[in-house]
């Protein structure tokens, strides 16, 4: 049986990446992202300000993806940032997942950025591993403009973890009996899953590397980290048997959620915020023809304090009056009065369709007759566009998006009409210290 060859494939810097590459090859631009200081960040002005994306010139700044922007601009006030544009990353990862098919029928999209691909028994068709991962980086780089790394190994863990090596247009291997030489001395933080809380928890207890934490005791891993400890164990030691799925799994689970452009001291307006998310739930859960029965409800205060409540309904539903009668009923139950900043709906216990509702002699809703409507309400919205048809109550304000949640309307796409691509750059570029 020949040895499982598994290729992890990541875009460096995907979202700005992209955007370099098209402001050069379709706007004409002539300054690269890429090569500056520069990140793609959201709107400051409705509280979405975070750094999404960043340059490798930008980390010399310690720039941090997912930091607020006020803050990397205090690290570097002349930082150039873009605003973000998901419907071209969409077309970009598109086309990027279909080279990635040209190799292999086993491909496992693992985010918009990234995937896994099943490389085994395919060396008669490509060559080596190291030959047609540097083949399939190269047809990325001159058919789409943009640079990706890859991991080989024979564990998808492994191969994720090589794909991190140095960056960027590289190609790395780890495999199994390289761990201890490649993969040990490595800083504990940059294991697969171990996140800053755990990274402290370990330090504290002098594991400071993969290694340590590879010989670590077991026992003492998992009354520091309970299952999650016994995780990263085997991880730190190379135990991993999942395969590439080129089929996603079902989902377990639906939600949205919003930062909302002000702070939001009154429930009837919560509740429209309730609202907006609710159909964008309900809309995700009647696509994908199942229904949940359990709702969740999350507040971040203005304060950043967060909290949340759930409640099982009493038989599955995807009717979006249904979703938001029990966000609301949650609501009531949850807030505090407390200015909110952020608020969320999210779901789980998830059925196909088909299940049968439980009928109450004390209810006399026509359900049959809401589920046709929003039937009726999505295919319009499919063909004619999601402001085809709004509930009346959105009418008259526009503080507040009738179907929020997710990616929001201004990051969806970027009027380049509007965008000075290249003069604003210049005039900072003599006074970034690249030394």
């Amino acid at each position: 049986m020949p040895k499982q060859i598994i290729f992890h494939i990541d875009v460096n810097s995907a979202f700005l990446s992209w955007e370099a590459s098209y402001r050069i090859h379709h706007l004409g631009g002539t300054v690269d992202l890429r090569t500056i200081p520069s990140a793609v960040g959201g709107n400051i002005s409705k509280r979405r300000g975070i750094v999404l994306a960043k340059s490798i010139p930008a980390k010399k700044y310690h720039i941090q993806t997912g930091e607020p922007i006020t803050d990397a601009l205090r690290k570097c006030p002349n930082l150039i940032i873009v605003p973000p544009n998901y419907e071209l990353y969409e077309k970009n990862s598109k086309a990027f997942m279909n080279i990635l098919r040209k190799y292999t029928d086993k491909v496992e999209q693992y985010s918009i950025d990234e995937a896994f691909m099943d490389m085994t028994g395919t060396q008669m068709l490509f060559g080596p591993p190291v030959v047609a991962a540097t083949a399939l980086k190269d047809e990325i780089h001159h058919t789409l403009g943009f640079t990706v790394n890859v991991g080989i190994s024979d564990k998808k863990l492994l191969a994720k973890m090589a794909s991190d090596f140095e960056k960027p247009d590289r190609v790395h291997t780890l495999f199994s009996e390289d761990i201890q030489q490649k993969m040990w001395p490595l800083p504990v933080r940059d294991l697969f899953f171990v996140g800053n809380a755990s990274e402290k928890k370990l330090n504290a207890i002098g594991i400071q590397t993969i290694g340590d934490l590879a010989k670590t005791d077991l026992k003492t891993l998992k009354a520091l980290l309970k299952k999650h400890g016994e995780a990263i164990w085997n991880f730190a030691n190379g135990k991993d048997v999942s395969l590439v799925e080129p089929e996603p799994a079902d989902n377990k689970g639906y939600g949205n959620s919003t930062t909302i452009a002000f702070d939001v001291a009154d429930a009837p307006t919560a509740k429209l915020v309730l609202l907006s998310l609710s159909e964008t739930v309900g809309r995700r859960l009647r696509k994908n023809h199942v229904r949940i029965d359990m709702i969740s409800v999350s507040i971040r205060y203005h304060d950043f304090h967060s909290v949340s409540h759930q409640s099982v309904l009493e038989t599955p539903t995807n009717i979006t009056n249904e979703i938001h009668a029990a966000a609301c009923k949650l609501f009531d139950e949850l807030w505090d009065g407390t200015p909110i900043r952020h608020l969320g709906v999210h779901t789980g216990h998830v059925t196909k369709d088909g299940a049968n509702r439980q009928i109450s002699l004390f209810d006399d809703t026509d359900y049959e007759k809401l589920e046709k409507l929003d039937h009726a309400v999505d295919h319009i919205r499919e063909k004619f566009g999601a402001d085809a048809i709004t509930r009346a109550s959105f009418l008259n304000q526009d503080k507040i998006d009738h179907m929020n949640g997710g990616i929001s309307r201004e990051n969806r796409t970027v009027d380049y009409s509007k965008i000075d691509l290249d003069i604003s750059v210049k005039k900072k570029v003599d006074k970034w210290d690249f030394n």
